[in-house]
This record gives C-alpha cells, sequence and structure tokens, in this order.
C-alpha cells in the first residue's frame, strides 16, 4: 500500500482564483507509482469504470482527498491553483491525478489534461498511458495512437498497459492494420509473453471479427487467467460462432480456470441468440451447483435466455425467484409474453412494473402492433406520450406499422412530420423503411416514393418496400423500373424482393416478364423458388385467363402447394367461370383449412355466376352442417382525426339511426339523378330523330 501524507492547511485567504497553467512549467521525478485500472478486469467488463477506481493507494493528504471527489472542471481548476501555490503540483502522484480527472472523467476536458501534459518535462509511463486512455475514451482514436507512437519514437519506457491502451484505441478503427503494427512492436520490445498484453490481443482480435488470430494468440498463452477465457468466449459468442463458444466454455471447465459471472453471461448470451434451450438450462444448472454470485446481471442474463428460447413457463419461474429485480427483468419478461401473443399477461405485468422505462412501453407497443392489435399500440403510444417519456426509434417503427394496418394515414403523417423533419428522432434507414410501408398501405405511393430518394443510403429492406409498395398498388412497371435500378446498383435481392416483383407482374398483366423473372431466379439471382413464388406465379397465369397453365404449374410444384397456390387458382376460376376447376381447388384448399368461410363463399360465387342453384344450395348447407360462418365484411373511414369502423349490418355505432338515414338519402338522391339523366338522354335521342326526319323531309 502506498500512503500519500502531507499536511497543509487546504485553503489560505491569500489563494488565487484558478492560475493558468501557462504560467508555469512542472519539473516532476519520472517514476511509475501506481495502476488504478485493469483494462481487463473480469470483474468490470460490464461496468462503467471511473477515472479514480483506485483499489492500492489510500490517501490522506486532504486536498488529494477533495480531488478525488471532485465533480467538475470547475472544482479542478480551483484544486489545481491551490496546488500549484503550495507546491504540491510538482509531485508525482499528485499532478498525475489532475491529469487523470482531465483525462478520463466524464465532467474532464481533454484539451485542458493535453495543455497540462505538455506542461511536464518528463512525464512517467503512467502519465502517458492516461493520455491514450482518455482520447481512446472520447473515441479519438487518431489522436491517442499518435501517443502512443510518440512514445515508441521517443524511446519513452512502456509497460504492458501502454500496449493495452494502444490495442483499446485501435479497436475503434474499422481495420485491424493499425492493431497489427502494435502487435508487431509488441514482438519487437519483449512483451509477447505478458498477460495482460496477450488478453489485450485476444480483445482486439475479437472485437474486429478475426477470431482465427484471436484464436492463435489465445493457444500462445501458457498461463490463462479467467479473462483469457472470458475474451475469446465473447469473441466467439459475439460473432455468431455458438458452438465454438460452447466448446470452449466446456475446455475450461476441464481447466484449472473456474468460469466467473461475465464467462457465463457470455455463454448465456450464444444460448439466447442460437435458441439452444438445452445449453442454457445446463448453464443455469451449473450457477446452482457451483453456487455462483447470483447477482442482478446473471440472474437478468438467465431471465433473457429462458425468454428468447420461447420457454415461458421457465422464464417466469425465474423472475418470481428473483430476491432483485430491475426494470431490465420486468422488461424482458413483458417483452416474452407479448411476442408469444399473451397479450393479457404481458398487459397484467406491464399495469405491475414499479418503474417504466422507454424500452418497457416499447415492448408492450410493439406486441400490440406484430399480434394484429393495432388501436391498442397506438392507445398505448398515447398513454406513453402522455407520461412525458420520448419514444425510441423501435417505438416509432411499431407505431408506424399499425398506423398502415388500420389506415391512418394522417396520424403516420403526423409522427413523420414531428418525429423525423423536426429532428425530434435520428432520422435512420429502419425509421424510413417503415415510413414506405405505412404510406403504401394507406395508399399514399407519391408520399412512399418521395421517402425512398431522400434515403441516401437504401437497405434491401428500403428496396423491397419500394418495389412491393409499387406492385400492391398496380403500379407494375415502376416496381420493375425500381427494380432493375437495385440489380444496377449491386445489391443482391432475395426471396421477398422477387416475391415482389412477381407479384408486380401478377398485377400488371406481364405474364411474358414473370415468366423470365420466375425462369431467372436461380440461374442469376441464386434464389430456389418457394410456395409463394409459385403462389405468385399461379395468380399470374389465373389472372389473364390461363387457368390450364396455372394447374399444371401447380401440380409441377416439387413442394406442397400452399393455401395461397390453390386460392389464386379458385379465385381465377371465380373470374372466368371453370366451375369443375373451382371444385378441385376448393377441395384442396378444405383439407389445408376447413374452416375458411371464404373458400365457401368463393366457390359458392363461381356456381352461382354459371347458375348452378343446385351447387349453390349444397354448399350451404355444407357451411351450417360443419358450423362455418362467413365472416362479415367491415369499412373504416376516418372523420376530424377520429376513425369509425362498421360491419356489414351494423348497427352497433351511437349514431347508426342517422347514419343509415343519410345512407338512405344518398341512395335516393343517386336514383333520382340517375332518372333525370336517363331522362335527359332520351330526350336528347328524340330530338335528334326530330332534327334528322325533318332533315330528311327537306
Amino acid at each position: 500500500m502506498i500512503r500519500y501524507r502531507c499536511y497543509r492547511n487546504l485553503f489560505s485567504p491569500n489563494i488565487p482564483f484558478p492560475l493558468l497553467i501557462s504560467s508555469f512549467r512542472l519539473s516532476i521525478n519520472p517514476q511509475i507509482l501506481f495502476y488504478p485500472f485493469n483494462p481487463f478486469s473480469s470483474t468490470s467488463t460490464t461496468t462503467t469504470i471511473k477515472w479514480n477506481s483506485i483499489t492500492n493507494v489510500i490517501i490522506t493528504h486532504p486536498t488529494l482527498l477533495i480531488l478525488e471527489s471532485c465533480t467538475s472542471m470547475t472544482q479542478l481548476t480551483q484544486i489545481q491553483a491551490h496546488m500549484t501555490v503550495t507546491g504540491l503540483i510538482t509531485h508525482t502522484f499528485p499532478v498525475s491525478r489532475v491529469l487523470a480527472f482531465c483525462a478520463l472523467a466524464d465532467t474532464g476536458d481533454l484539451k485542458h489534461a493535453y495543455l497540462l501534459f505538455t506542461h511536464l518535462e518528463n512525464p512517467n509511463t503512467y502519465m502517458w498511458n492516461t493520455m491514450i486512455r482518455g482520447y481512446s475514451k472520447a473515441k479519438m482514436p487518431a489522436v491517442a495512437l499518435s501517443f502512443f507512437c510518440q512514445m515508441v519514437r521517443e524511446r519513452i519506457e512502456m509497460d504492458t498497459r501502454s500496449f493495452v491502451f494502444g490495442l483499446k484505441a485501435c479497436e475503434r478503427f474499422s481495420r485491424i492494420l493499425e492493431g497489427k503494427s502494435i502487435h508487431s512492436a509488441i514482438w519487437k520490445m519483449g512483451f509477447v509473453s505478458a498477460l495482460l498484453v496477450q488478453n489485450g490481443l485476444i480483445h482486439f482480435y475479437s472485437v474486429h471479427g478475426y477470431l482465427i488470430l484471436a484464436r492463435k494468440v489465445f493457444d500462445e498463452v501458457y498461463l490463462r487467467d479467467v479473462v483469457s477465457w472470458t475474451s475469446m468466449i465473447d469473441g466467439y459468442s459475439a460473432h455468431n460462432c455458438y458452438n465454438e463458444a460452447f466448446k470452449l466454455f466446456d475446455s475450461m471447465l476441464l481447466s484449472d480456470v473456474e468460469p466467473n459471472e461475465v464467462t457465463v453471461i457470455s455463454v448465456l448470451s450464444s444460448c439466447s441468440r442460437k435458441g439452444d434451450v438445452s445449453v442454457g438450462k445446463s448453464i443455469h444448472e451449473y450457477v446452482k451447483r457451483k453456487n455462483l454470485n447470483h447477482s442482478l446481471n446473471l440472474m437478468n442474463a438467465i431471465l433473457d435466455m429462458y425468454v428468447k428460447c420461447n420457454c415461458l413457463a421457465a422464464a417466469r419461474e425465474t423472475f418470481d425467484n428473483m430476491r432483485i429485480k430491475d426494470v431490465y427483468s420486468w422488461t424482458s419478461m413483458v417483452n416474452g409474453y407479448a411476442k408469444n401473443g399473451e397479450l393479457e399477461l404481458a398487459r397484467k405485468l406491464f399495469n405491475e412494473m414499479p418503474e417504466r422505462n422507454v424500452v418497457s412501453w416499447n415492448a408492450m407497443i410493439a406486441g400490440y402492433s406484430q399480434n394484429n392489435q393495432p388501436k391498442e399500440a397506438l392507445a398505448l403510444f398515447h398513454d406513453m406520450v402522455d407520461a412525458g417519456l420520448l419514444p425510441m426509434e423501435n417505438t416509432l417503427v411499431c407505431v408506424l406499422s399499425a398506423c398502415g394496418q388500420l389506415g391512418y394515414l394522417d396520424f403516420g403523417r403526423w409522427i413523420h412530420f414531428y418525429s423525423v423533419e423536426q429532428k425530434h428522432t435520428e432520422n435512420s434507414v429502419i425509421l424510413a423503411n417503415a415510413l414506405i410501408d405505412m404510406y403504401a398501405k394507406c395508399g399514399a405511393i407519391d408520399a412512399a416514393a418521395d421517402v425512398f430518394n431522400y434515403i441516401p443510403e437504401r437497405d434491401l429492406v428500403s428496396w423491397n418496400s419500394m418495389i412491393s409498395a409499387y406492385a400492391s398498388h398496380g403500379h407494375a412497371e415502376q416496381a420493375l423500373v425500381v427494380f432493375e435500378q437495385m440489380i444496377e446498383g449491386g445489391h443482391k435481392p432475395d426471396d421477398i424482393t422477387l416475391v415482389g416483383v412477381l407479384s408486380a407482374c401478377s398485377h400488371g398483366g406481364l405474364v411474358a416478364e414473370g415468366r423470365a423473372y420466375f425462369q431467372q431466379m436461380e440461374r442469376n439471382y441464386g434464389i430456389e423458388p418457394k410456395r409463394e413464388h409459385y403462389a405468385c406465379m399461379i395468380d399470374l397465369l389465373g389472372r389473364v385467363g390461363l387457368l390450364e397453365d396455372a394447374y399444371e404449374l401447380i401440380t409441377k410444384m416439387p413442394m406442397q402447394p400452399s393455401e395461397a397456390a390453390w386460392g389464386a387458382l379458385l379465385n381465377a376460376c371465380r373470374m372466368y367461370g371453370n366451375v369443375e376447376l373451382a371444385k378441385l381447388s376448393t377441395k384442396e384448399l378444405l383439407d389445408l383449412d376447413p374452416d375458411d368461410s371464404g373458400i365457401y363463399v368463393l366457390l359458392a360465387t363461381t356456381c352461382a355466376n354459371d347458375r348452378r342453384w343446385g351447387d349453390v344450395k349444397m354448399i350451404r348447407s355444407m357451411m351450417r352442417e360443419r358450423g362455418v360462418k362467413k365472416i362479415p365484411g367491415h369499412s373504416l373511414i376516418e372523420v376530424e382525426s377520429e376513425f369509425h369502423e362498421f360491419l356489414a349490418s351494423d348497427e352497433s355505432h351511437p349514431q347508426s339511426e342517422d347514419i343509415y338515414k343519410a345512407l338512405d338519402g344518398i341512395y335516393l338522391q343517386s336514383k333520382q339523378e340517375e332518372s333525370v339523366t336517363k331522362t335527359s338522354e332520351l330526350i336528347n335521342l328524340f330530338t335528334f330523330y326530330d332534327d334528322s326526319t325533318r332533315l330528311c323531309m327537306n
């Protein structure tokens, strides 16, 4: 332990207010006193490291004690002024603490740190490392690396942490070239066998996804500690190499190094992402058997694993047994129920939450939106805004989806204006894609195109959304133009892209183009046609009356035809009056879904159009016998930002009597106008004949 004693009065009446650093030059004895921070400590990888997290120093000097509790640059400059007057600033340890605050504290000032550092005649290794670490923390890796390179050029004494902090800075670069240069310096300076440096290299290569290089360093470590194992396991987990993470964890259990909480959380993360509940349960049993510290972070990781593996019973048991729960614990459970469609349980838990954050609200809103309850999603969104919370991007995406489902164009425009154009939320490609989808579903195809055209960097979802939007609105040629632009731009289409393209051809009656795209799918784009693509082609052929070709295609499908395929054929039969093929399609559809009333209705309509009343009667009898009821049609209308929904023959609306009277008036008025039009046409006709007769007589 190091004790730093120096008893002086802290303040005196003649102490001036902050002295300028430029008014003096410090001369200190360059010696390394201590390091208060282990950059790869296994106990601190998930927490924020404070600038003054000292573990091996006892400070008794009153000025330095106040410095350690400093919270602002205003306080720091006053303390520094006092230290300058008293001469305390000329000592290595005190000036290093001032530098550490400026460079590392959240309320520090790197410019001040730089100015102080440049006035040190012989800054020691710790001070150089502090500057590297400070610029790295401030997301200025180039400056941090320049300090490291200056140490190498000027042959400043370096220690293991110099390389570790240099590697941490290099993690912020998009390339690994700079980090590999430091790796070369590590070899040349003889630090290659230092465990702390080896752990830093494993972490660096893992962050950049160079897992082979990370594993090579890992295999070269002679005596691995828990950080070595955890860094490598976490690297595999972060880059979706789940089986490798599991194998390495098994190897760790056979070694003499015990996994800690952070190691277990990394493995549980792999289980969550892979959806492997069996491995997750074995890890949970290991935690119980080894009696590991049941910290909140660890229990939340176990809970999250069960939720993401859709094992809600085990998740609820874990949740109920947690002694301490935070907002993350509650939100995980709400999210699990909501994604599984158990919205009542999700809402009950949501209402019981002692504290909610934006993510909590978002989980519940997303649950409603994704489970076809858009009205509830919008109502909860209004409650969230009333509670004074600003929605996050994911919240707005879910709300825009709900607007699209309901056709709430005005509300969708409001979100677009206030959240995007007013800069309340960062305008990302994800949000832009949601806007395209919302506008398209609300019928505002021009607005969807405007959003699409202003996206600076479109992703695959952007292209797919715009192609599908044009296709669903019958703008086949525009959809194909967008598709060709996508290919020319170097974007590779996926299954959804080709569904949109074939759907566009179907709605536009473009048989030749549709057949060409369908035949080129696997050859040109490496996409094997799936049920959805076959359904689009059958719909395309059926719409133009090529029923035999459509039936031939459906019989030659390499997989079992879907409901969509048979449904498209049945609808084509209704359009072109092919009763026999309609009956065959109906039989196949009823085998797939015997309770769908739409199938019976389509067949009955086809038979009625062909005046086969006996068949119509038989179909209706069949529906009664099987207890199938026709789902009534419904419509939605927006009046002064309020939405009203009506079912066929519905009288539940409080103003239904007035509505029906208005409808009757409109009907009578239309009949009168029709009668007047017909009378006018007859008068014009008689006048024409009368004029013609006179012309002939003359």
